[in-house]
């Protein structure tokens, strides 16, 4: 299982040997169930968690009873209540598995230990930290200027083959249209 995470920081950073210990030694296996809960709203969050296998979704649902996806996770994505975890408080979003998925978990006050002991890990958050913004902000702004067809051909690029493993629905919810709409996106790029 630390395969696959040792990889993704050694693309972002270059720590020694010691250093990828003290992560492995506070990384947690976790298993999900298709369709079973990670986190729901209210929970405490006090874990990240990093994708070996699998694929979830985070979404919350407003006053209406309406679902909003916020974000897909797939192997090596990290998914959480970011805001929850960050601010130590309770969760405002659903996390839940699409298909059944092997997960690493990292504790929050575990974590702020390995700033200390390992500060190379502060950089390797602070930099998927900011390209999650950055990518946040691309998202609003294709919302607010792009037409379905370039707000799909985008969301293709950021999750490469996803499309076969997600359904339509779940898709043109996190791209803001309807599934009717999206199908006929589909049909014409095809």
């Amino acid at each position: 299982m630390h395969t696959s995470i040792a990889k993704h920081i050694q693309n972002h950073i270059h720590p020694s040997a010691i250093d990828m210990q003290k992560i492995f030694s506070i990384l947690n296996e976790v298993s999900v169930s298709k369709g079973a809960f990670l986190l729901k709203p209210g929970t405490r969050v006090k874990h990240e968690y990093f994708v070996v296998k699998g694929c979830l979704k985070a979404y919350y649902m407003d006053g209406k009873g309406s679902k909003h996806i916020l974000q897909f996770a797939v192997e090596n994505w990290w998914i959480g209540d970011f805001e929850a975890f960050y601010n130590q408080g309770n969760s405002n979003l659903y996390i839940e598995a699409i298909e059944d998925a092997q997960l690493l978990s990292i504790n929050h006050d575990a974590l702020q230990v390995l700033y200390e002991d390992a500060p190379i890990f502060e950089r390797y958050f602070r930099i998927l930290i900011t390209k999650a913004f950055i990518s946040q902000q691309k998202r609003i702004l294709s919302t607010q200027e792009k037409h379905t067809q370039e707000r799909y051909l985008d969301f293709c690029k950021s999750y490469p083959s996803i499309e076969n493993r997600v359904a339509n629905y779940d898709i043109a919810n996190y791209l803001g249209v309807t599934p009717e709409n999206l199908s006929r996106v589909r049909k014409t790029l095809k």
